[in-house]
């Protein structure tokens, strides 16, 4: 009891002093690594104890974290995994073989660096990322899978030297930090990508594809583009697993296989993961290390969740009325959300939806289906758009609802309307997800 209560004092106390974008915004966003470069020297320089996978993009960076992480364990390597943000539990962000770093290690660490908070002023996210690499430093990970939070070139994980670096695709979002444009943002993006390291990235798209080739040929590193060599196409999907067949070059390499996520857009994500394994394996011949099969990637795909505590993309909460919450919440990740939701059989479809309030939101809004009831609400959070307004907003669009006061209340709502074969989906933001998991 007593470890409970520091702990939950040490987060009210992060909470509270550290300025966090994911509440707050912009103001949090520090357009410099100076302050995580003195975090970590006071730490003696954490981040130099470990080898590590840097992943950045606009989406799919978590499930790419994850499906790598989980390979990574199967194989036999204590690996460590960091991303964010994080749903219910703080401790999400940083894991080791899937287990939650520990509350006495957070309430010892923030406690220990109380003075140099004091002194440096940090950000929330700075004071994660350091606590990150000092825990798998104090673990002796044999890898750590570190997702970027914001960008890559300015982003607080960019003091790494990665065994290899991995960049998942470029979409509009941030746009107000990272760029109005495609190739400005594959630009910020492409900051992680350091001199002779090697670099995947996932999708190949024309518009940024001359951004990526410039930065590999500027830092002498191999680059290669996945969805030119690997193809995943979904046979079919159940309440628990999609199924894929796995090409590389038109070859097939395994049929039928079940990955324990769902979603269209994980097709991209699972390409992206053989990609990267096939180049970690090429960086192993000049380093030590285990090879990672095929079939480690098949073993954690079925096993991902287990594995990782992987959540918050296309997760099913209920069966009937059949209840499904998803985190996209950008242009993009919208409208891989619309593909899986017309994908779907259902009677009436019910979206219980609300958004942040720094997005581009008619470019989200007007993606979803006139052909719904909505629920318009406001997650618990500064950045939240207030409910009327994100009404007011989709009106424009045709789409027909109501406002709420909270996200539990709308979702009550719309279980209440719904029958045994209707559709209930909750979206939109990050942050509307945490609160219905």
């Amino acid at each position: 009891m007593y470890l409970n209560q520091r702990y939950k004092e040490t987060l009210e106390y992060m909470f509270s002093k550290l300025p966090m974008f994911q509440r707050v915004g912009t103001v949090a966003y520090k357009k410099d690594l100076t302050n995580i470069k003195s975090l970590c020297e006071f730490l003696g320089n954490p981040q130099n104890n470990f080898k590590s996978i840097h992943i950045a993009g606009t989406n799919g960076k978590g499930s790419v974290s994850h499906l790598l992480s989980a390979s990574f364990q199967v194989r036999g390597y204590k690996a460590g995994l960091y991303v964010s943000p994080h749903y219910k539990d703080y401790r999400e962000r940083i894991k080791v073989n899937g287990n939650y770093i520990s509350k006495t290690f957070v309430v010892d660490f923030i406690e220990r660096l109380k003075p140099t908070i004091d002194a440096i002023q940090p950000s929330f996210f700075e004071i994660n990322v350091a606590m990150a690499f000092e825990y798998f430093s104090k673990q002796k990970v044999d890898i750590a899978i570190i997702e970027t939070g914001l960008g890559g070139r300015l982003d607080s994980t960019n003091i790494i030297e990665p065994l290899m670096c991995v960049i998942t695709n470029i979409s509009f979002d941030h746009m107000n930090l990272l760029g109005n444009t495609l190739p400005e943002i594959a630009a910020e993006k492409a900051g992680i990508i350091k001199k002779g390291i090697p670099v995947v990235i996932g999708e190949k798209q024309e518009e940024v594809v001359d951004v990526f080739m410039k930065k590999a040929k500027e830092q002498s590193s191999k680059i290669n583009f996945a969805s030119e060599n690997y193809n995943a196409i979904i046979k079919n999907s159940d309440l628990n697993n999609t199924y894929f067949d796995l090409f590389k070059n038109a070859e097939m390499l395994a049929d039928n296989v079940p990955f324990n996520f769902h979603g269209t857009f994980q097709q991209n994500n699972v390409v992206t993961v053989l990609q990267a394994i096939e180049d970690y394996n090429k960086v192993l011949i000049s380093k030590s290390g285990r090879r990672i099969e095929l079939t480690d990637l098949l073993t954690a795909g079925k096993n991902l969740k287990k594995l990782t505590k992987f959540r918050g993309r296309w997760q099913v909460l209920n069966e009937k009325p059949l209840i499904i919450c998803d985190s996209g919440h950008n242009e993009s990740g919208i409208r891989y959300v619309i593909e899986q939701l017309n994908q779907a059989q259902y009677d009436n479809l019910h979206i219980v939806i609300g958004v942040v309030n720094d997005k581009d939101i008619r470019k989200m809004i007007c993606q979803f289906p006139v052909v719904a009831k909505y629920y318009f609400c406001k997650a618990n959070i500064p950045r939240g758009l207030d409910a009327g307004i994100l009404k007011s907003i989709a009106s424009e669009f045709g789409l027909r609802g109501r406002k709420y006061i909270s996200v539990k209340n709308a979702l009550a709502a719309a279980k209440r309307a719904a029958t045994e074969s209707d559709l209930v989906f909750i979206g939109g933001s990050t942050f509307v997800v945490a609160e219905v998991i």
